[in-house]
C-alpha cells in the first residue's frame, strides 16, 4: 500500500457491483423494470451515510487520543490521533469523488 493514494478506487462500489447487489436484494431495475438510476443514487446515498458514520468514529478515536496525549503524554497516544486523523481525511475524500 505504501505510495499509493487512499482515495484511488480500490473498494469503491461501481455500476457492475450495484448491479449485482441490487438483484441479490430482490430489487429489480432496468429498462422493464426500475430505472438503474435509482438504484444508483440509493447506493449512494448509502454509501455516503456509512462513510460519515465512519469518519464520526474516527473523530472520535482522535478526540480521545488527544484527551490521553494531553494527560500522559504517550507518543502512541499521539500517533492515534494522527493516525485516526488521516483516517478521517481519508474516508471524506472518497465522497469527493
Amino acid at each position: 500500500m505504501e505510495g499509493k493514494d487512499l482515495r484511488e478506487s480500490e473498494g469503491s462500489v461501481n455500476q457492475e457491483d450495484i448491479i449485482r447487489m441490487a438483484r441479490e436484494a430482490g430489487l429489480a431495475y432496468g429498462s422493464d423494470e426500475k430505472p438503474l438510476g435509482s438504484v444508483t443514487r440509493f447506493a449512494a446515498l448509502v454509501a455516503a451515510h456509512e462513510r460519515e458514520a465512519c469518519a464520526k468514529v474516527c473523530e472520535e478515536v482522535e478526540s480521545r487520543a488527544e484527551e490521553l496525549w494531553d494527560k500522559f503524554a504517550y507518543p502512541e497516544d499521539q500517533g492515534m490521533a494522527s493516525g485516526a486523523r488521516q483516517c478521517t481525511t481519508a474516508i471524506r475524500a472518497r465522497s469527493k469523488q
